[in-house]
Parts: structure tokens; sequence; C-alpha cells
């Protein structure tokens, strides 16, 4: 044997030894728990201090316990809170429901285009949308004053029933994809049955349709109530004006815009909105796991016949058509006219106003440049970060025989707990506690950090079921062809994952340009995103420049979902 040869066989056999296979999965493993309990124990600590956490000299207190459950304040908000997620769900099902089933089951006309607009609150930030209904709906919007002008009754949006409203529309499209994606599971031979019984249209879809939807509707009310709980620009922007306060807009005030901000009472109601949105994901695990005792798909699933709707047909389509075109079509029409106006009014005619002043101020002031800039680059790189590593996360939970996998999932899952917001205060407050990394706070990479854990859940549960109808045959073949587990993910489930990867990484730029409730405590001068610098011009009060950022960021959303959608290959739905 030459004496290369001697170098190099025990190098060989040095590296075969070491288990890569575990490395990587504790390594993703250990990576998973930081980012994920990185902003929760601040919150814990801080609610037993009397201090902010980052004094000098604090003391154990169970005070600010006793100041938040002593508050009138807080319980207001959290009886408000209450009226405002019950009304709402009860609002935005009822609508998703009655959409997927009309869209799916029945002949209404322009079934196809009904299909897409529907979709459109899905991809629009609640911010923009509440800012576009309050333009044209609000006490001084568009058509208020039309209708005013006329001598009618008009409405009040800024108010608990206007969110409501508002609240119910953005989140209608939530049910309807649960719904849509149930009714293209069911095998609709129980509804021919009906109809060949003698049943009429809507009998069938009553008794037959209705209750099969009964395990999607009950996981999508429970997600559409956590979503509520959290939402924060809604409220902000059309309840707090009119003096009403729920617990997302009384922690907001509490610690980001308050004169004295009260950073332990902040921690004591992130405590209580996170034990109230756990107790809920716990019952939609729940109702998932018994989601089973309706499955009715057979052998033979056969294609769905579309019910006729008869005489209701044109009824049926003026009332989608009311909802569509009230709802989504016209306050979106109003926030990119204003985007091209200094003013919006009835009294003028919006063609002879037009200037590009808005979209001028916007683009030329650094701060606002700055935001969309730092929205893209979060969203391009901090997607394309998050989909890998929650894709890695999936890969281990479904497909090794790591001892902690099934932990691992759960862990994945953990953040669903936490709103938006109270992830950004406990981000701000390890970054301030922990020595040597005080400086990243306020930086983009904070952010991109934060929101990976924010969307950890969307990424991990978009990705597993498409790991899970992978059959395991392929692992055993690449293990008999001598590939250790890292050389099985690298080859064989990662390329046949391309697709749900490329549909994951798409739902998550989507969802990091909308986002803006983590940022609330991170951002600064120059760290700023679109949604938080919509929020500081809507509290200036300048309609246009905040009109004209929400257009900027609607088109790249409706590129994005173009390029996506036609040359990618992506579907957002099923």
């Amino acid at each position: 044997m030459s004496t290369l040869e001697k170098q190099v066989v025990p190098r060989e056999v040095t590296l075969k030894s070491i288990p890569w296979d575990r490395i990587v999965q504790w390594g993703i493993v250990v990576l998973t728990g930081l980012l994920v309990l990185f902003p929760a124990w601040p919150i814990l600590y801080q609610a037993f201090m009397d201090k902010p956490l980052y004094e000098q000299d604090k003391v154990a207190t169970f005070g600010n316990f006793g100041d938040i459950l002593g508050s009138g304040e807080f319980w207001t908000s959290l009886r408000t809170t209450i009226i405002y997620a019950i009304f709402s769900t009860i609002l935005g099902v009822t609508l998703g429901t009655f959409l997927a089933i009309i869209l799916s089951r029945t002949d209404i006309p322009c079934r196809k285009l009904f299909t897409s607009l529907v979709l459109i609150p899905f991809f629009v930030s609640p911010l923009v949308l509440a800012v576009s209904w309050n333009l044209i709906f609000g006490p001084q919007g568009y058509f208020t004053i039309v209708v005013r002008n006329l001598g009618l009754p008009t409405w009040d949006l800024s108010s608990l029933p206007g969110m409501i409203v508002v609240t119910g529309m953005y989140t209608a499209p939530f049910t309807y994809l649960y719904c849509i994606s149930s009714l293209s599971l069911s095998d609709s031979s129980l509804e021919d049955a009906a109809r060949i019984a003698g049943a009429n249209p809507f009998t069938t879809l009553w008794k037959i349709t209705l209750p099969l939807l009964r395990p999607a509707i009950s996981f999508s009310a429970l997600f559409t109530v956590v979503s509520v709980i959290e939402s924060t620009s809604i409220p902000l922007i059309l309840g707090l004006p009119a003096g009403v306060e729920v617990l997302s807009t009384y922690l907001y005030k509490l610690g980001v815009v308050g004169i004295n901000k009260d950073y332990g009472s902040v921690a004591v109601v992130s405590i209580l909105l996170i034990i109230l949105v756990s107790g809920l994901v716990m019952l939609q695990r729940k109702l998932v796991s018994q989601e089973r005792r309706f499955v009715t798909v057979g052998g033979k699933a056969g294609r769905p016949k579309l019910i006729r709707l008869g005489r209701f047909r044109w009824l049926t389509f003026a009332l989608v058509s009311l909802y569509v075109g009230i709802g989504i079509i016209l306050p979106l029409i109003g926030v990119i006219a204003q985007s091209w106006s200094p003013f919006l009014s009835p009294m003028v005619n919006p063609l002879t106003t037009l200037t590009t002043q808005n979209y001028n101020t916007v683009l030329s002031v650094p701060a606002y440049q700055s935001s969309i800039i730092n929205s893209l680059l979060i969203s391009t790189f901090g997607a394309a970060i998050g989909i890998l590593f929650m894709g890695m996360i999936a890969v281990i939970a479904y497909r090794s025989d790591f001892r902690g996998r099934k932990a691992l999932s759960y862990l994945a899952m953990f953040p669903r707990a936490f709103p938006g917001m109270i992830i950004g205060v406990g981000f701000l407050w390890a970054f301030l506690l922990i020595p040597g990394i005080g400086g990243m706070r306020n930086t983009i990479l904070a952010l991109t950090f934060a929101f990976i854990v924010r969307y950890l859940p969307l990424g991990f549960s978009n990705i597993s079921p498409a790991i899970l109808r992978i059959s395991n045959e392929l692992d055993r073949a690449g293990r008999v062809a001598g590939m250790n587990w890292i050389g099985v993910v690298r080859h064989i489930l990662l390329p046949i994952l391309g697709p749900a990867l490329l549909s994951g990484y798409m739902l998550l730029f989507i969802s990091f340009l909308k986002e803006y409730n983590v940022a609330l405590f991170l951002f600064s001068r120059g760290s700023e995103v679109m949604g938080t610098t919509m929020l500081q011009l809507t509290q200036q009060g300048t309609a246009g420049p905040v009109a004209a950022l929400a257009t900027i960021q609607l088109l790249i959303t409706v590129v994005v979902v173009f390029i996506a959608s036609r040359f990618l290959g992506v579907k957002f739905h099923e």
C-alpha cells in the first residue's frame, strides 16, 4: 500500500463513522426548539417582574396579574373580544359555507369567475381590506356620502357591528377553502340518491351536503375564532377611533403607543391570550382527529353532478354578485382610485383630479421606500429559508426513525397558539435580555426570524400532506441502494416534494408580504415593513399615501399569484 493510500483510507473510515443523519436531525430539532421557545420565556419572566426586564433591581411580584384582573378596561376589552369573535365567526363561516356549496355543487352562472373572485380576501392583507372599506363605507366614505346625499339612512362602519361585517368578509375564504376541499373528497352518490328519491335541490343541499361538511365547518370555525382574536388592523382602524377596544388593540395601546408603557401588564395580557388561543387550538386538533367519522369516499367516488337551481338560479347569482361586488370589488376599486387622487369624493369627478403625487410621496420618502424593499427582501429570502427549514422539520417528523419526531411535530405547531403581536413582543424582550444580541432587535434579520416562527405551523401543515402521500417503499429502495437517510432525503424525497415546496414558498411569500403584527414591537427606522408604515400613515390621517402603498402591495400580490399559478403550476386551493 502506498503512502498516499495509507493517508486516505483512515480519513474515509473516519468520515463514514460520523452519524451525519443524527447530527442533521438533532440540529433541526434544537434549532426548532430555540426558535419556538425564544419568544416564549421572556413573556413568562416579565409577567412576574415589577419593572421592565431590561432594568436593574427587579423584584418578583404577582402585582401585574392583580392590576390586569382588577382593571375594568381589561374586562371590557375581553367582553368585546368575545362578542367580536363569536359574531365575526358566525358571519364568516356562514358566508364561506354558502359560497362553497353554491359554487361547487350548483349550476349558478359564472361559477369559474366567482371561484376566483371570492378568494381575493385570502390574498389581501386585512390591513388593506380595513383601509379600503373605510374609504368606501366609512363615516366619510365615498359610498356613504352618496347614500347620505340621496336622503337615505346610512350606517356606522366605525363600530363593533362594522368591525364584525368587515372581519366576516375577510375570514369567509378560510371556511370556503376548507369546505371546497372537503366537498372535492366527498362521494356525490349520496346527493344523487337524494335527487332520485325526489328531494328538491335545497332539501338535498340542506340534508345531505351540509351535514357532510360538519368537520370542515367546525375546523374552520375554530380557525376563524383564533384569527379574529389575534386580529389587530380591523379593530385598530375601525374600532379604536370610536372607542371600541378589543384585547389586541388593548395590548397595542399598552405596549406600542401608550405614553407610559406597562410591560408587566403587556406580559400578563399576552399570557391570558396564549391560554385562550391554546385551548381553541387543542379543541381544533381534537376535531381533526374525529374527522374520519365523516369520510364518504369509496373506491369509485363519482364526479359530482351539478344541482339545477331552476327558477332560483338567477336569484342565487344576484346574491353572490352582491357579495363579490360590494364586499370585495368596490372597496378595492376605492383604494386604487384614492391612490391616484388627492381626495376621493362623489362631489368631484376622480378623472379630473388624477395625480401621481401619492406614489411620488411613497417612492421618494426614504422610510416609505425602505418599507417596500424590506417587505420584498423578507418575503423573498425569508420565505425561501423558511420553507426549506419547515420542509426538513416535516421530513424528520414523518420520514425518519428519530425518537423525538412526534414531539417535533407538536413543537412545529406550537406557535399557532401565539398571536402575531405576542411573538413580536417575545422576540423584542429576548433580544434585550440575552447578552450580545441586543443589536439585532430592530433589524431585518430579527424580523425574518420572527416571521418564520409566526408561520411555522402554516408551512409545516402545507408540506406534511405531500410527504404522507409518498410511499415508504421509495425510502426502502434508497436504503437498499446504499443511501443513508440524508441521501434519501436529498435524492428522493426533496425532488418529489418540489411542487409542494414551491406552493409552500409562494404561500409564505404572500403571508410575509401581508404580515405586520409581528413587526409592531420589532421595527424601527430603517427596518419598517409595508404594514407598519401603512398603520403609521393611517394614524396620521394621510389617506393618499396609505392607498398608494396598499395598491403597491396589491400589485405585488397579483403579480406573484399570476406567475405562480400560470407559469409555475402552483395551486393555492384544490
